[in-house]
């Protein structure tokens, strides 16, 4: 009988006074009352005292980013103090919150305090925190830790952050299938304390070569002595090391899975990527995704310097502007009505700014799809349709306002029906090119957040303006 902790354990063995509390809660009425100066004060007093309880209280005051950030005000003796009496509080805390706001604190505790914290912590999120340290720091840390956790983080880190490999927790339970249902039962017991997650129990042949995986819940109602063989539904979903995290995110949320494991290239079990590893990898491609269709990088505007983040995003302002100068040509070409009836140009801005807004939210949408899966490539016409449908009821209903407040505005009937017809049309072209837009970005190999924003919203300048103003033309005699 056999099962696995990662990849290298075997079983049975599991890898590896006075202050009352009315006190600290005055001390938190304070807070709210006198900002997180007074916190500080309490809980520096409660280190003082070396009342484990009353830091406890207070950190449960606050949120865990909030939290980390209170104990990185505190002078570097009493930190040390709080943070051996936080215990796994603050590992559990540290897990919770970005790795670059964790690191702010592990930067200023001692190598073996920062070891003892990063040991109590999931691997990953460990590995996450490490790899934002200048490597001489990482690699001091590292050396005080125990080394089977440190080899453990070598590991992950060897992956490249955005992969599933670097998203992975070698935290699993792996067991052979001649295994019976009671003796893999036994074996959870022994090892559910050391784990990420036993919902789904993973079954390997003597290589370490993933055969198949087997839910917690149909293990439990099976008789006691059947087969873990005959339990075991074979060819899971999985992802390769190497993969991107997105695409391991997407197949979790496709597939509502609770953990997804992660093989390498002879399909020898690695890790699992689990469901709140996905939940982060989404948020974070959806914030990153967001401002690059503005154009910008997330990246490169939090880590780099502000030359490079202007040759990043330079080449997409001068193609906008290559752009809108179309749109300049298209007015200069309409200039004689212009003149002759100047209340259209109070108009534009509106039809512009509108209509931009419709072409940004259905490329957001769009760009958000393809991430998740939601939007697919070969079913382009469907979601081209579906957005065409939703411009077009949305046009309508503006279209007629804008149109109605045009013609009260000018006393002209023709006024209004121009200045509707021509948004009505723009919020239409707008919504169509910020489906088609991002689509055929991924079809020819760029990155459609990237491409979305600045190109969606300069084209429909030039056709918004130009059905403007050519129905403008078309009912000058009757706008004057």
């Amino acid at each position: 009988m056999l099962a696995r902790l990662g990849r290298d354990a075997a079983v049975p063995a599991a890898m590896s006074g006075g202050w009352a509390l009315a006190r600290v809660e005055a001390a938190v009425m304070t807070i709210e009352q006198f900002g997180g100066q007074a916190l500080q004060v309490a809980l520096r007093d409660a280190v003082e005292r070396r009342r484990r309880d009353q830091v406890h209280d207070i950190l449960q005051q606050l949120s865990p980013a909030e939290a980390v950030d209170l104990l990185c005000g505190l002078p570097p003796s009493a930190l040390a103090s709080a943070v051996a009496l936080a215990g796994e509080e603050l590992a559990g805390l540290l897990e919770q919150v970005d790795a670059s706001v964790a690191v702010q604190l592990i930067v200023k505790l001692s190598r073996s305090q920062a070891a003892d914290v990063l040991e109590e912590m999931a691997p990953d999120d460990a590995t996450d925190i490490v790899a934002e340290l200048e490597p001489a720091q990482a690699e001091a840390i590292l050396i005080e830790m125990e080394p089977a956790e440190a080899d453990e983080i070598r590991e992950l880190l060897a992956y490249p952050p955005d992969t599933a490999g670097g998203r992975m927790t070698p935290e699993f339970v792996a067991i052979l299938p001649d295994l019976t249902a009671d003796e893999a039962l036994a074996a959870l017991r022994r090892l559910a304390s050391e784990v990420e997650t036993i919902n789904d129990v993973y079954v390997v042949d003597a290589e370490n070569h993933l055969l198949g995986v087997l839910s917690l819940r149909d293990l439990v109602l099976a008789p006691p002595g059947t087969p873990v063989s005959k339990l075991t539904v074979y060819d899971p979903v999985k992802v390769r090391a190497d993969d991107d995290q997105e695409v391991a995110a997407r197949l979790l949320v496709e597939h509502r899975l609770l953990a997804i494991p992660v093989v390498d290239a002879e399909n020898r079990l690695l890790g699992i990527v689990t469901a709140d590893d996905a939940a982060d990898i989404l948020e974070r491609e959806f914030n990153e995704d967001y401002l690059r269709l503005a154009g910008t990088d997330a990246e490169a505007m939090e880590r780099r310097r502000p030359v490079e983040v202007a040759r990043l995003r330079l080449p997409w302002l001068l193609g906008t502007m290559g752009i809108e100068l179309l749109a300049g040509l298209v007015i200069a070409r309409f200039d004689a009505v212009l003149r002759q009836v100047i209340l259209l140009a109070s108009f534009m801005p509106v039809i512009s700014a509108v209509s931009g807004n419709v072409g940004l939210q259905a490329a957001a949408i769009v760009v958000r799809g393809l991430d998740t899966g939601h939007v697919s490539l070969r079913h382009w016409g469907r979601q081209v349709s579906k957005e065409f449908a939703t411009s077009l009821l949305m046009a309508l209903v503006c279209g007629t306002v804008l149109g109605v407040i045009g013609a009260v505005w000018s006393r002209h009937l023709p006024f209004g029906l121009v200045i509707g017809g021509a948004l009505l049309c723009a919020m239409v072209t707008a919504g169509i090119m910020g489906s088609i837009v991002p689509m055929l970005s991924k079809r020819l190999g760029f990155d459609p957040a990237t491409t979305a924003g600045p190109f969606e919203t300069a084209f429909q300048d030039v056709v918004g303006f130009a059905v403007f103003l050519w129905l403008a033309s078309l009912l000058l005699r009757w706008l004057q």
